[in-house]
C-alpha cells in the first residue's frame, strides 16, 4: 500500500483517539448536560456532530462526490450538525424552532436565501380532536421519507445511504397526522413546497403533494410507506415526478436488527412527452448491539438512475452504483456517541474525480464522529 494511505489512517486514527480520550474525560459532566424538562411546555435541546474523514481518490478542492451531502469535508476537522433547538408542547399546542449549522446545512440549504439557509426546523401544531391524536402542522419540519434523519445518532451508521443523501431531509408545508388509540398505525397526508424547499421554486405555480402510512404491529416491526408527486421545475418546464418509498425495520431478537428498503421513482421526460424516466434504490442494513456501548452496523446499496434524474453523471449508462459500509460505535456515555465506518462506492463508469483530474470507477473512504447530544 502507499505510504498516503497510511499517513492518512494515522491521522484518522489519532483524531478518533482524541475524541476518546476527551469523551472519558467528560464522562462525568453527562447529567449536567441535559437541559430538557419534561414536566414543563418548554424543553430545550441541542446537537453537536464533529467528524474527520478521508476521501482516498484525493478529490480536486478536498470534497466528497456531489451527490453526497453529509461529511463533504476530506482531510479537515469539521462540524457536520451543529443545532439548538426550543420545543413547547402541551395537549392541543405544539411547536419546534430550531437553528442549525455545519457541512450538512451549507450543501443541502444551499438554494435557501439568507435565515431559511439556517432553519433546520419551525413548525406550529394544533390538535384537531380532542378524543384523537389528530393534529395540523404548518411550518418546516423533517421529512417525511426515509428511515435516516440529519441527526446521526438517529442512524445505525455514520454516513448517510445514498437514497437519504438524495431524497428530501426536510420539507415545508401543511401536514395533517394521524395515530390510531392502539398507537399501531399513523397516516399523514402532506401539502409540500416542493422537493427539499422551504421557500418555493421561482417560477412554479403547483404544490407538491405526499402521504405516509406507517404499521407497527408490535415493538420488534416497523413498516413504512411514503411517496411524493409533484413538480421541482418551473411551469414553463414542468416534469411531474412520482416516488415512492417503502421501508422496514425489524428487531430479531436482543442484539440484532435489520432495515430493508426500496425506493423507485419516475419523472416525466420533458413536458410535451409522456415518456417517463425511472430510477430505484435498495437497501439492506443489518445491525449488531453485543453491548449497551457498542454497536456494529454493514450497509449495502444499489443507486440505478441510468437517466440522471436524481443524480446527473453525463456517463455512457448512467449512475449506477453500488455501495457498502461498515460501522463501529462506542457509547462513552448516554449522551456522547464515538463512531468509525470505512465505506467503498463502485460505479459502472468512471464517475469519480481522482487529484490529477482522471476518473475512477471507485471511491473508497474511512470517516470517524463524535456526536454529542444534549
Amino acid at each position: 500500500m502507499s505510504r498516503n494511505f497510511f499517513e492518512h489512517l494515522s491521522a484518522l486514527l489519532i483524531v478518533s483517539s482524541v475524541c476518546m480520550l476527551w469523551s472519558t474525560r467528560v464522562n462525568a459532566l453527562d447529567n449536567t448536560l441535559a437541559v430538557k424538562d419534561y414536566f414543563l411546555p418548554l424543553a430545550f435541546s441541542g446537537y453537536v456532530e464533529t467528524y474527520y474523514g478521508v476521501d482516498f481518490n484525493k478529490p480536486l478542492g478536498g470534497r466528497r462526490p456531489p451527490f453526497l451531502y453529509n461529511f463533504t469535508e476530506d482531510k479537515e476537522v469539521a462540524v457536520n450538525l451543529a443545532l439548538l433547538k426550543g420545543a413547547y408542547i402541551t395537549n392541543n399546542i405544539r411547536a419546534n424552532l430550531a437553528l442549525a449549522a455545519g457541512s450538512y446545512m451549507n450543501a443541502n440549504y444551499a438554494a435557501e436565501p439568507g435565515i431559511l439557509g439556517h432553519l433546520y426546523e419551525s413548525n406550529v401544531g394544533i390538535k384537531l380532536s380532542g378524543n384523537h391524536d389528530l393534529w395540523l402542522d404548518i411550518g418546516v419540519f423533517p421529512s417525511h421519507i426515509g428511515f435516516e434523519s440529519a441527526v446521526g445518532t438517529d442512524n445505525w451508521t455514520l454516513t448517510r445511504s445514498l437514497v437519504a443523501e438524495n431524497t428530501p431531509y426536510f420539507e415545508s408545508g401543511v401536514k395533517l397526522g394521524y395515530r390510531t388509540d392502539n398507537d399501531k398505525w399513523f397516516f399523514s397526508a402532506l401539502i409540500l413546497n416542493g422537493w427539499q424547499r422551504i421557500k418555493p421554486l421561482k417560477g412554479n405555480t403547483l404544490p407538491a403533494f405526499g402521504t405516509q402510512i406507517t404499521y407497527t404491529p408490535s415493538p420488534a416491526i416497523t413498516l413504512n410507506s411514503s411517496s411524493f408527486f409533484g413538480s421541482d421545475k418551473p411551469d414553463h418546464a414542468r416534469h411531474m415526478r412520482y416516488f415512492h418509498n417503502f421501508y422496514g425495520i425489524f428487531r430479531l431478537n436482543d442484539v440484532l436488527a435489520a432495515t430493508i428498503g426500496f425506493d423507485i421513482g419516475i419523472e416525466q421526460r420533458n413536458e410535451h412527452s409522456s415518456s417517463m424516466d425511472m430510477w430505484f434504490n435498495p437497501t439492506v442494513l443489518l445491525r449488531y448491539t453485543p453491548s449497551p456501548k457498542t454497536a456494529v452496523a454493514v450497509r449495502a446499496e444499489y443507486y440505478d438512475d441510468r437517466h440522471g434524474v436524481i443524480v446527473a453523471s453525463d456517463t455512457p449508462h448512467g449512475f449506477k452504483t453500488w455501495g457498502f459500509s461498515a460501522n463501529f460505535d462506542y457509547h462513552v456515555t448516554t449522551s456522547i456517541i464515538w463512531r468509525v465506518e470505512a465505506r467503498t462506492l463502485e460505479s459502472k463508469d468512471q464517475i469519480f474525480t481522482q487529484k490529477d483530474g482522471s476518473k475512477s470507477n471507485g471511491n473508497t473512504f474511512l470517516t470517524t464522529s463524535l456526536a454529542i447530544s444534549f
